[in-house]
């Protein structure tokens, strides 16, 4: 990487946030119409999370090697994110599923609603790990 494009670093992550967060709402546009403002937030396609993580992830990988300790690391923290995304976070949307219902079953419905959708479908994921990909690869081949 040349010298002067050390600021792509701390960049691609916000960057990848932009795209996935824009990427998102446009979906749940077309999917949801005048609601899809209700649908911001955890969960959806793509991985906003994986997306973030993954294209510092892979920007490393593509600019310093993927054989490296630094990618190495970044990759690990990836799987981690990946993982807690379909795993506990989707657990704790499928928990609060439950409790909306039990509370509604026990009439409180007066009583805020927890927020159903946390996390995400392996597909989900597979889709931030792509925008991830892409915007790191871009990013590196502009250099």
């Amino acid at each position: 990487m040349m010298e002067g494009a050390q600021w792509l670093y701390p960049v691609i992550p916000f960057a990848a946030w932009l795209c996935s967060g824009t990427l998102k709402y446009l979906i749940n546009r077309v999917r949801f119409g005048a609601q899809a403002k209700e649908h911001i937030g955890n969960g959806g396609f793509p991985s906003t999370h994986t997306s973030v993580i993954s294209s510092i992830t892979m920007l490393i990988g593509f600019e310093q090697g993927f054989a490296t300790p630094l990618f190495g690391l970044a990759a690990a923290m990836t799987y981690i994110v990946m993982i807690d995304a379909v795993g506990i976070r989707r657990a704790v949307g499928d928990s609060a599923r439950w409790i909306n219902t039990l509370s509604r079953e026990h009439g409180e419905e007066r009583r805020s609603q927890l927020r159903e959708k946390q996390g995400h479908t392996r597909p989900e994921v597979l889709g931030g790990l792509i925008v991830g990909t892409l915007l790191a690869w871009a990013a590196s081949s502009m250099l």
